[in-house]
């Protein structure tokens, strides 16, 4: 059974899910892919739980949190290489999409769909993310949460 928490962070409410050993899930209320691959959840807490909301809480005030909770994001083996590829992009830089598509060995569109599915928002960066002309594009929390949470990683 997999348990939920939310937090209240200063871009609005997040759901964050856990298996009881590790972060299944991270998503801003209602976002896109809300919810995706969780099984039987109900409202609990957990050590990882309160070891997200702390990384939230530092990240939120502009720190660079050292270290990660356990993840453990669902998704097929391609998803999972694309999201490990998301967690080597440094704090306040962007790539993208045709630059990770590039380092897999695949397409920008294919990667464009295994980023919009993460489902550990955030801490997983999907948000670093950009399109080849720079812009803020496809970011299932929306493109001024986006902006919003790039901002936060360059002060």
């Amino acid at each position: 059974m997999d348990l939920l928490s939310t937090y209240a962070s200063p871009l609005g409410e997040i759901v964050l899910a856990a298996d009881g050993d590790a972060l299944i899930g991270l998503w801003f209320s209602g976002q896109a892919h809300f919810g995706a691959g969780l099984r039987g959840a109900e409202e609990g807490d957990c050590a990882v739980l309160r070891e997200a909301k702390a990384w939230l809480d530092a990240y939120f005030a502009g720190n660079a949190p050292e270290t990660l909770p356990k993840l453990q994001p669902r998704g097929t083996d391609f998803q999972q290489r694309v999201w490990a590829e998301l967690l080597r992009i440094p704090r306040g830089e962007t790539v993208t999409y045709g630059a990770l598509a590039q380092r897999l060995g695949s397409h920008a569109r294919a990667v464009g769909g295994a980023v919009g599915r993460n489902p550990i928002s955030i801490i997983i960066p999907c948000h670093r993310v950009v399109g080849a002309d720079g812009s803020l594009t496809g970011y299932a929390g929306g493109t001024s949460r986006k902006e919003a949470l790039l901002k936060i990683e360059k002060n």
